[in-house]
């Protein structure tokens, strides 16, 4: 029903009587207010969607970091007697295993 109406108007000077009359009804001094109104809704829709681009990024990062394996603490953030205790649990743990096989 929309793509009729659109064609009802061939000719510009149909399009020249339109604008003419928005022009009548609403008054010079109504239609900048109307187009200010309009680019502050166009911006805070712009706003409203890199809002939710940056939501939807921060959630997708969350997950990913959920789903990925914890890192691996590195050798300087472990305390020397944490470390030769550990080294001292493995050694005993492979004394017993070779005890058991030979």
């Amino acid at each position: 029903m929309t793509g009729r109406f659109l064609l009802m108007f061939e000719s510009p000077w149909q399009w020249m009587v339109v604008l003419a009359i928005v022009l009548l009804l609403f008054g010079s001094s109504r239609l900048p207010q109307l187009a200010k109104s309009l680019a502050q809704s166009k911006k805070a829709f712009k706003e409203g969607l890199e809002e939710d681009e940056k939501e939807e990024a921060a959630r997708r990062e969350k997950q990913l970091r959920a789903t990925s394996p914890e890192p691996r603490a590195s050798l300087s953030d472990v305390d020397d007697e944490a470390l030769f205790e550990e080294a001292r649990r493995r050694a005993a743990q492979r004394r017993a295993e070779e005890s058991k096989q030979g």
